[in-house]
């Protein structure tokens, strides 16, 4: 099993952008400087894609909002009201789209390769994506 571990604010994939130039349009990644950032941390973790089926499971935690803390000397509480998963915007596939465009050729050679996947975001005090990836051993999902 491999366990990746990127620092920082999860990112989510964005809709493509477009210029206008002259008569044309040009379409361009606004998100290229996060994909280098990401992709930087898979390499220094990953040394050589992996072959054969693969399983892998994605772990998004993101910092809870202020709003879901007390003010004052109540600043550390979290409020009962809090909700306990973040069920808000970007969604969970975004963030899942991002991470697999930067792993596909670095952790896999291709993402046909992935044959089962498990996402998640959830609340914690530090921000990060972890991706765990493992290796289905011949026969075990043979009928």
């Amino acid at each position: 099993m491999i366990t990746i571990l990127i620092p920082g604010k999860p990112i989510a994939k964005q809709r493509p952008r477009f210029a206008r130039i002259g008569k044309g349009v040009r379409t361009y990644s606004a998100q290229e400087t996060e994909e280098g950032r990401f992709l930087m941390h898979l390499i220094e973790q990953v040394k050589d894609p992996l072959d054969g089926p693969l399983a892998v499971s994605m772990q998004f935690f993101m910092q809870r909002p202020k709003s879901h803390f007390g003010t004052g000397k109540n600043v550390a509480i979290k409020k009962p009201s809090a909700p306990e998963w973040p069920t808000s915007k970007p969604d969970l596939d975004n963030y899942v789209k991002f991470a697999w465009d930067c792993c596909n050729g670095v952790v896999w050679r291709d993402d046909a390769q992935v044959v089962r996947v498990l996402a998640e975001k959830r609340y914690a005090k530090d921000s990060c994506t972890i991706i765990f990836v493992n290796e289905i051993a011949a026969g075990v999902c043979d009928e």
